[in-house]
């Protein structure tokens, strides 16, 4: 398979010109687990030009219940088993790989980035990011997600507005400290948003 011949069908399930929306666009994924495993897969299906993908955790074994990962990928870092899994799913998606965990020193990573996806698990690293970028990049869109643990109906996972350019996605309300632990359904139907938030913004979509 060609890259023409790849972007070709994308084009005919797509639409022309929705996608070389897609194609022309660059979105960060920060965090590569249960959320950013799957945002980056979903983004990389639809097209999307180029994926910056931030890192620098390893996968281990308790992380296959939920994560984007298989038996063979265990002790690889999380950004090179994603480029293996997405060299399979996407080979002409340009990533941009980021073995590193990301603070306030070196957010001049998402520079240039459209949107950006928090997928962090920790909540201090996820309002570091969010009010990091918010400061700095003022034209980024921000995704963020908080509340998918547990076993409580999917149906309470969303997609909101909160700004101007701020998204949150999930139930906002779920912890895992009461909930127990994270299964992969909630986690996937949080990302799913999180993903499908990212083409509508990239597609002009826009929420009022």
């Amino acid at each position: 398979m060609t890259e023409q011949e790849w972007h070709a069908a994308l084009a005919q399930r797509h639409g022309r010109a929705l996608q070389e929306r897609f194609a022309a666009a660059s979105v960060a994924v920060c965090g590569l687990g249960g959320l950013g495993s799957h945002v980056a897969i979903a983004l990389a299906r639809a097209g999307v030009g180029t994926l910056h993908l931030i890192d620098f955790d390893r996968v281990e074994l308790s992380n296959l219940h939920r994560q984007q990962y298989g038996i063979s990928q265990l002790g690889m870092y999380k950004t090179e088993a994603m480029q293996q899994t997405l060299a399979e799913i996407a080979p002409y998606c340009n990533l941009i790989m980021h073995r590193v965990r990301l603070t306030e020193g070196n957010l001049h990573l998402i520079a240039g980035c459209g949107i950006v996806c928090e997928c962090f698990d920790d909540a201090e690293c996820k309002a570091m990011l969010v009010n990091g970028a918010a400061e700095h990049y003022p034209e980024m869109y921000i995704i963020a997600a908080s509340g998918m643990s547990g076993l409580y109906t999917g149906n309470t996972i969303t997609a909101r507005k909160l700004g101007k350019r701020l998204y949150l996605c999930g139930d906002g309300t779920s912890d895992i400290k009461d909930s127990g632990t994270l299964f992969a359904p909630r986690v996937m139907l949080c990302a799913a948003h999180q993903a499908n938030t990212a083409l509508r913004i990239i597609a002009g979509k826009l929420e009022v």
